[in-house]
This record gives C-alpha cells, sequence and structure tokens, in this order.
C-alpha cells in the first residue's frame, strides 16, 4: 500500500511537522462539545451531585456526633440518611431535565 504524495510546504509547522489540518478534513466533535442551548444552564453531573449529597450528608453525622449532639446508638438510623438523600436527589436529576425537556419541545 502506498501513500499518495502531497505538497506539504504551506501545511508545514516550525519543527518540519504536519500540522492538525492536514490528517483532519472535519472539526473534530466529541462528547465535550456542548450543545446549544438557548437558557445558559448547563447540565447537571448527576455522579457528581450524588457523591456531593452523600459527602455533605456524612459530614453533617459526623460533625452531630464530634459535637456530642447525636450519641452513639443513634448511628443506626442515622448513617443511612445520606445516603437515601443522596439517591433521592440523582433520581430528582435524572428525572426533571426530561420533564423541562418535554415543555420545551412542546413549546417549539
Amino acid at each position: 500500500m502506498t501513500i499518495p504524495e502531497t505538497d506539504h510546504s504551506e501545511t508545514d509547522d516550525d519543527r518540519g511537522g504536519k500540522t492538525m489540518t492536514e490528517h483532519y478534513d472535519q472539526p473534530m466533535v466529541g462528547p465535550l462539545d456542548a450543545p446549544e442551548r438557548t437558557s445558559g444552564r448547563h447540565p447537571v453531573n448527576i455522579t457528581q451531585l450524588v457523591m456531593a449529597v452523600a459527602f455533605a450528608g456524612l459530614l453533617l453525622v459526623w460533625g452531630l456526633y464530634q459535637l456530642d449532639v447525636v450519641d452513639r446508638d443513634d448511628f443506626r438510623w442515622l448513617l443511612p440518611i445520606p445516603w437515601l438523600a443522596a439517591g433521592a436527589a440523582g433520581l430528582a436529576a435524572t428525572l426533571l431535565p426530561s420533564r423541562r425537556d418535554r415543555n420545551a419541545a412542546a413549546g417549539s
């Protein structure tokens, strides 16, 4: 298999190599290219939201224990609460944008 010769005189960079425009005919499109939105709100990263809610809840439980607001016996019912809140936040973030997108599609 032979590679056709091309004139690189205008596309060579300062180091003598090929530029990116020579390798790609089309602009690169990937998952980081943001879709055009008219509202100015960015999409929610659900993983980060869930972990942040869980971390904040566990930090709150630990703080309450360190300040002697709750006893060691109360951990049985306090420790699951941050995980339940994180799951609820994840479900809400998953379901609410789809409802907002349906309303926007119905209006256009």
